[in-house]
């Protein structure tokens, strides 16, 4: 039964995000620009998140999960630095960092996240 499935942001392909059971699954966060480096850009999607995250009625300390893909794992340095200053002390979740080849080739990193509601 799908009556109970909240979708945020659809478009034909895919959700920003959907709410089942008071769990919010967001789709692949990307940079809007690609023009900036690594920092720019984490510091983009990580914008993006907590955004999506507020329309589905959670907030970055209620993250239960993010998967992260770099284009270059070699970038987790500069990734780390954003990510840490972001991150609501006391609720890093758990999180696994890959290198992973991007829709797009000026694309430096993707974030997916779950979250609790709150």
């Amino acid at each position: 039964m799908t009556s109970n499935i909240v979708r945020i942001g659809m478009a034909a392909r895919y959700s920003e995000a959907a709410v089942f059971n008071g769990v919010v699954y967001l789709a692949g966060m990307v940079p809007e620009r690609g023009d900036t480096d690594m920092t720019g850009q984490t510091a983009d999607v990580l914008e993006q998140v907590e955004q999506r995250l507020k329309e589905a009625g959670s907030d970055k300390s209620r993250i239960l999960r993010a998967q992260i893909y770099l284009a270059d794992i070699s970038d987790i340095g500069a990734m780390n630095a954003v990510w840490d200053a972001w991150v609501v002390p006391g609720t890093a979740p758990p999180r696994a960092t890959v290198q992973a080849a991007l829709a797009r080739s000026e694309w430096k990193i993707e974030i997916v996240v779950t979250a609790a509601q709150s």
